[in-house]
């Protein structure tokens, strides 16, 4: 019993001397929030793209007849509402990237307020 009551008071003098939950640790454990203003294909939405569904649509390689290399097939997609429906797991959808998990809440609402703002290629 001493022995519990000495661990947790040297615990407490290590946590009150390392500065414990100071402002620098409540910054590290905030959540940064996802910045959909100004999103631009070539710089936000091509590398999401890129990374997550050119291993299976682009490059010659066309699963599900869908092809996503280049802005023109991208821009097919996201106008006749697949893109939005396969990266959300919509109803009716295949869910995309397959087998890859789902993609970041940041990079759908990216790709939802590009397409919102007219998909432009900029």
């Amino acid at each position: 019993m001493i022995r519990s009551l000495l661990y947790i008071w040297a615990l407490i003098l290590f946590i009150s001397a390392s500065g414990g939950c100071s402002k620098a640790s409540e910054d590290m454990l905030t959540v940064r929030e996802c910045d959909t203003s100004g999103i631009k294909y070539g710089a936000d939405i091509l590398p999401i793209i890129t990374a997550n569904c050119y291993s299976c649509h682009a490059n010659g390689i066309v699963n599900g007849d869908v092809s996503l290399d280049g802005y023109a097939n991208l821009k097919t997609q996201a106008d006749n509402g697949n893109l939005v429906g396969v990266i959300t797991h919509a109803g009716g959808y295949p869910p995309m990237p397959d087998n890859g998990g789902k993609l970041s809440d940041c990079e759908i609402s990216k790709i939802k307020a590009w397409i919102a703002a007219g998909a432009k290629q900029d």
